[in-house]
């Protein structure tokens, strides 16, 4: 893995409350994000994910502590462009994110209002429609297009603009499950194929499961942190904050508590079924 991309040291919030008492949000989150790493962060509504992510691309500033991005203090706003450029945000509703009324367009708006020279825009469109393979539906209008689809022209719209890091909020939350696929399988290629820097927000812990590193938040602090099969197995942990396992550490878990000697690793469906297969015999 690569430079530190993203580092938050210490990360205190809180939302600006009505009433004078405001509820801390994040509450000393320190965390570093490797560039070219495929990152989860997982938790329930209100533990923080989402504040979290808001401030990897300076959408939110720190009430204490700092956020780096690539080195640079997000609370330096003439450095806001380059935070900007460096990470790009995807959202969980893809409506509020298309803003023209034909796909190639709507990918061009971004790298257009940075400033890029128009024959690099047509490559960069171009680019951007084929990783997330929707090149065929360039010339379609957005609205007609079904969520999943639209998420992956929003996600498009993100590449044009070339960041080295793209965070996801919930980017599968209001898909039907081919969509929810599709767009897993589009992130894991550019975290892949192309090196960028993934963290994607999720409470699917089968999302989870799929990045090379898991962080679980609780009440705004990181509460376990390493490759997903070692956060997984710690089971109780998790159940204290509320978060179920995969249904594969479930069993396995289960039968564990019997005494049966069984692995908690076992993550996928497949080990998971070589796991039994070996007890049984």
């Amino acid at each position: 893995m690569g430079n530190t991309i993203i580092k938050t040291e210490d990360l205190h919030f809180s939302y600006p409350a009505a009433e004078g008492t405001s509820p801390t949000v994040l509450d000393g989150t320190s965390l570093e994000i490797q560039e070219g790493s495929f990152v989860a962060i997982l938790g329930h509504n209100g533990s923080g994910k989402s504040t979290l992510a808001k401030h990897m691309n300076a959408i939110l500033l720190p009430s204490g502590g700092k956020v780096y991005v690539d080195g640079i203090d997000t609370a330096e706003d003439e450095r806001l462009l380059d935070i900007r450029r460096t990470v790009g945000m995807v959202f969980q509703n893809p409506d509020n994110q298309i803003v023209a009324t034909v796909v190639e367009e709507d990918v061009a708006f971004a790298p257009e209002n940075l400033g890029v020279p128009p024959e690099e825009i047509r490559q960069r469109v171009d680019d951007a429609l084929k990783a997330v393979d929707m090149y065929d539906y360039r010339e379609h209008a957005p609205h007609l297009l079904s969520g999943g689809q639209k998420q992956r022209v929003a996600i498009a719209g993100v590449i044009a603009m070339q960041p080295r890091c793209i965070v996801l909020d919930e980017p599968t939350a209001m898909l039907d499950p081919i969509g929810r696929k599709d767009v897993l399988r589009t992130i894991k290629a550019l975290n892949r194929e192309r090196g960028v820097t993934v963290v994607l927000i999720t409470h699917h812990m089968d999302e989870a499961a799929q990045a090379d590193r898991l962080i679980v938040m609780a009440k705004g602090k990181v509460v376990a942190d390493g490759v997903p099969k070692a956060v997984f197995s710690q089971v109780e942990a998790l159940q204290k904050v509320g978060l179920t396992v995969p249904q594969t550490v479930a069993l396995l878990w289960e039968l564990r508590q019997e005494g049966f000697d069984v692995p908690l690793d076992a993550l996928s469906d497949e080990e998971c079924a070589q796991a039994l297969y070996q007890l049984l015999k």
